[in-house]
């Protein structure tokens, strides 16, 4: 059968618009960007490097390069440059210290390889890589959001997710840009029942970052989803075998690394061990750290606050007003903000690891309506969250990112 001109002109006129919206997110994100090394620039030049985490002993005034790598990115930088212990660190009494293998592999041994073939320094090839992933980060988001929210929506929720508050660290020499470039994949590849894709992504988390708890959630949810459809569209044996592997990748992907640190240190519980170092009281809690730590800033108040960020999340994905952002985006803003309740202590690095919950971004803006005349004010909604990620960040970088002596990690 001939296609018609008018279907010729639809299709034209949509890979236009593609290619336009395009050209619109790299611009976008990488004004974000500019603007975020512009005041991580300005709190270098406030810096005095001997008080710098990660400074190692340097004097004089900081650069952009040395803001890009304090704090955790130190760790990655003793991976990239040492690799891991073979016996865990510990002190008199026998307690393990903080050491590299709460670090998942796949950044630093990238960041390694890049050094390698270039002869680059990390400090100048971490951040730089974290930049480029973050832009294909973006960049990826098109093609997961677009076909459910459409062109515009798609711009002004990356728009706002570029400027959050937290989006600087998507320039630094963290894994955040790396892991949601992965996120981004996976559930692009869920979303259109690219099951065998999406194990494999699964797979790489395990060296990337520690979420297949949620992300095996998500992919509960869609693969159920896809059985409820089986008599209009019948499951066949590949598809089947390929729904199979997802789940079994996501499980797999839990607990792969701390099997290599079990095997590498020859202690079973070696990664638990190093991730209650970083804990209060060191040990590895559920839920209560919640409670017990926003005590210190809201006192009495606090249960009211934890069971309000609760209310917020469950009500942005549970209306018409998050429809259109269907059964895999809405499941993995459930599960990964219930794992971030079961399992963070809460404190301030849980900023950054918010920012894993971007699709939510659509439902803020109210681009989450499947019927796009109930979108009301998305553009002057859009400016309103950009305008306040915008000042939010300085105060995020000033916060953590000047702080000439302290005794604790805060990123």
């Amino acid at each position: 059968m001939a296609t018609s001109p008018a279907a010729v002109r639809e299709t034209w006129w949509q890979r236009l618009a593609a290619q336009r919206l395009v050209w619109a997110v790299l611009g976008v994100y990488l004004l974000a960007r500019a603007f975020s090394a512009v005041l991580l620039m300005w709190i270098a030049s406030q810096q005095d490097l001997s008080t710098m985490p990660g400074a190692h002993g340097a004097t004089g005034r900081a650069s952009y390069w040395d803001v890009t790598h304090m704090w955790d990115g130190d760790w990655y930088r003793t991976i990239a440059e040492n690799g891991y212990p073979k016996q865990l660190p510990r002190d008199e009494s026998g307690t393990v210290q903080q050491n590299p293998w709460a670090f998942f592999p796949a950044f630093p041994l990238l960041v390694r390889g890049i050094m390698t073939v270039t002869g680059g320094s990390f400090t100048v090839v971490a951040p730089t890589l974290a930049l480029l992933l973050g832009v294909a980060a973006a960049l990826l988001m098109i093609p997961l959001l677009r076909p459910l929210i459409g062109s515009t929506a798609t711009l002004c929720t990356i728009a706002v997710y570029a400027t959050l508050p937290m989006s600087p660290v998507l320039q630094l020499a963290y894994t955040e840009s790396l892991a949601m470039l992965l996120l981004v994949g996976f559930l692009l590849a869920v979303s259109r029942g690219e099951w065998a894709i999406a194990g494999l992504v699964a797979l790489a988390f395990g060296f990337a970052r520690p979420i297949a708890p949620p992300l095996g959630l998500v992919a509960l949810v869609a693969v159920i989803w896809r059985w409820r459809a089986r008599r209009e569209r019948p499951i066949p044996r590949a598809e089947w075998a390929g729904m199979a592997f997802l789940l079994i990748s996501c499980a797999v992907s839990a607990v792969l690394w701390p099997a290599i640190a079990a095997l590498v240190t020859g202690e079973s519980d070696a990664y638990a061990l190093t991730q209650s170092s970083w804990r209060a009281g060191g040990s590895v809690n559920f839920f209560t750290p919640w409670f017990r730590n926003l005590r210190f800033f809201f006192g009495a108040w606090t249960p009211l606050w934890v069971l309000s960020m609760i209310a917020v999340v469950v009500i942005s994905i549970v209306g018409p007003w998050a429809a259109a952002l269907g059964p895999v985006l809405r499941a993995w803003i459930a599960a990964y903000a219930f794992y971030l309740l079961a399992v963070v202590d809460a404190w301030t690095s849980t900023y950054r690891y918010a920012i894993f919950l971007f699709p939510i971004i659509a439902v803020w803006i109210g681009a989450g309506w499947k019927d796009r005349d109930a979108r009301v004010l998305m553009r002057t909604r859009t400016v309103a969250l950009v305008c306040l990620g915008l000042g939010w960040q300085v105060w995020w970088c000033w916060s953590f990112m000047h702080v000439p002596s302290l005794p604790w990690n805060p990123i």
